[in-house]
């Protein structure tokens, strides 16, 4: 009845199809036959819509959670271990080696767990619910250490966390990316989320590796950790309690190890995109590192002011991931990457001859440009490797492959070791106490030289692979393959 008015008046109230749960009510014939005819209603596909952006929001915001602890990690532990704290180049390019084999290793082991684990929470949720918080306390640790350790234990508790720490991120970002597949199963869906994914990794970027140098100087490298373990934490539980991953149909089929291996390495397009992407992110593992000497030890500029040059390579990439997104849903996936890696490889020669904080800036922007391309195309290169073996033997596990390439990515930190090392050998570059003769021409050749080889290597595996003649998965094909993949 109309507020006021006679009991005898005229109402009728209707539930929305569109809104679940509200009601709306006419109070006259005329207005309800009027929103009959012209119905006011929010149409379906608006909804359709706003829930395919919440979708995408809720699962790219986790690449901000996962970026902020790692990037601390890759880009400052050399920098305060070896500057800071006195320990030898050696030493560190010897942590970094055990690492490699170790975290390469565990990879595969943590994806097949995760592709078998069945839970009222999914497959992936209660990994990355657990591995989290252990995450946070990896970080923490290593960036506080104990002030009475020194030569061989500061050694043995460095080599002990930054293993402990990358290896719980392994575990967060194996389960992370294999739900990318899951969720976005064709590449217009894939494209758009992978965009504000990456949008948000820059962001991250910018907070805790362009911001750091601002932040340490004032709280030191110990709370800065507390306080980027803490907001990543928070980041990636949000992620895995509102991404949606597909549920496990009755009967799926589970994983098989020996025959999840044997097609693994009958997989050429996995080796070659897991090749192209470990020398990748070797290089830009050295340029993250190596940011810090490159700033103090070539420009020879205040350490803070490495911020702004860590800025001008993010600040580029975030503007330029949408154009080179653009330019996946118009032209071939594989020419882009193609052509997104040699920009990447041939940024690097202008920062070589750069002596002086302008042209850094203006060298950084072009390393920032191409660095958006290859971080646009290198995910949906391997969702595409996932697509094909899904179709080809009826089993998902996007987990094993993910951390397959995620084992393939961490052969980087071979070459990462290798660089630090030629360091000593070549440079006479031992540690901050004794930077030897030329410590300018080793910040440089870390940053610039071994980058732009790994990343003609990178270009070069990428020109053997294709995916002609097939699309990836659609919505339909998906549920096709889990319904092939049953048994009774």
């Amino acid at each position: 009845m109309r507020p006021g008015g006679k009991s005898s008046d005229f109402k009728i109230c209707d539930k929305s199809d569109y809104a679940a749960g509200r009601w709306i009510c006419f109070y006259n014939k005329s207005s309800y036959l009027s929103a009959l005819i012209n119905p006011v209603m929010e149409p379906k596909e608006t909804i359709a819509m706003k829930s395919e952006r919440f979708k995408s929001f809720n699962y790219a915001i986790g690449m901000f959670g996962t970026s902020i602890p790692i990037n601390m990690l890759k880009t400052y532990a050399a920098i305060f271990y070896v500057d800071q704290l006195g320990l030898k180049t050696t030493q560190w390019a010897m942590i970094l080696f055990i690492y490699t084999f170790i975290d390469a290793l565990d990879n595969p082991v943590y994806g097949f767990l995760s592709d078998r684990t069945r839970s009222k929470w999914g497959r992936r949720r209660p990994w990355l619910v657990i591995g989290t918080p252990l995450l946070v306390l990896g970080l923490i640790a290593f960036y506080n250490t104990p002030a009475f350790l020194a030569g061989e234990a500061l050694y043995a508790y460095a080599m002990l966390f930054y293993i402990f720490t990358g290896t719980l991120d392994s575990v967060i970002n194996a389960n992370y990316a294999a739900l990318f597949p899951e969720i976005f199963p064709d590449d217009t869906s894939r494209a758009k989320a992978n965009a504000m994914r990456q949008a948000f990794q820059l962001l991250a970027m910018i907070i805790s590796i362009a911001l750091t140098p601002l932040i340490t100087n004032m709280i030191g490298y110990g709370w800065t950790s507390v306080i980027y373990g803490v907001l990543g934490g928070v980041v990636i539980l949000y992620m895995s309690l509102t991404s949606q991953e597909k549920e496990v149909a009755p009967g799926e089929k589970k994983a098989e190890l020996w025959h999840s291996l044997k097609s693994l390495f009958a997989n050429r397009k996995f080796w070659i995109a897991g090749f192209a992407n470990a020398f990748y992110s070797a290089a830009m593992s050295l340029v993250l590192a190596g940011l810090p000497f490159f700033v103090k030890y070539r420009l020879q500029i205040p350490d803070a002011q490495s911020t702004i040059l860590f800025a001008s390579v993010l600040l580029i990439a975030i503007v330029c991931v949408s154009v080179w997104a653009y330019f996946v849903r118009k032209y071939d996936l594989v020419l882009i990457w193609r052509l997104a890696l040699a920009t990447l490889a041939l940024a690097y020669v202008p920062l070589f001859f750069a002596n002086s904080l302008i042209t850094a800036i203006l060298s950084a922007s072009l390393v920032g440009f191409g660095f958006a391309g290859v971080i646009t195309t290198m995910d949906l290169i391997g969702a595409r490797v996932m697509d094909e073996d899904t179709e080809k033997h009826n089993v998902r596990r996007e987990g094993f492959i993910s951390s397959a390439l995620g084992f393939m990515n961490r052969l980087s930190g071979l070459f990462t070791s290798a660089a630090f090392l030629a360091l000593s050998v070549f440079f006479g570059f031992e540690s901050g106490d004794n930077p030897g003769p030329q410590p300018g021409n080793a910040a440089r050749f870390l940053l610039t030289v071994f980058p732009f080889l790994l990343m003609i290597i990178s270009l070069g595996f990428s020109f053997f692979i294709d995916f002609k003649g097939r699309k990836p998965l659609s919505a339909e094909g998906v549920r096709a393959v889990e319904g092939e993949g049953q048994v009774e």
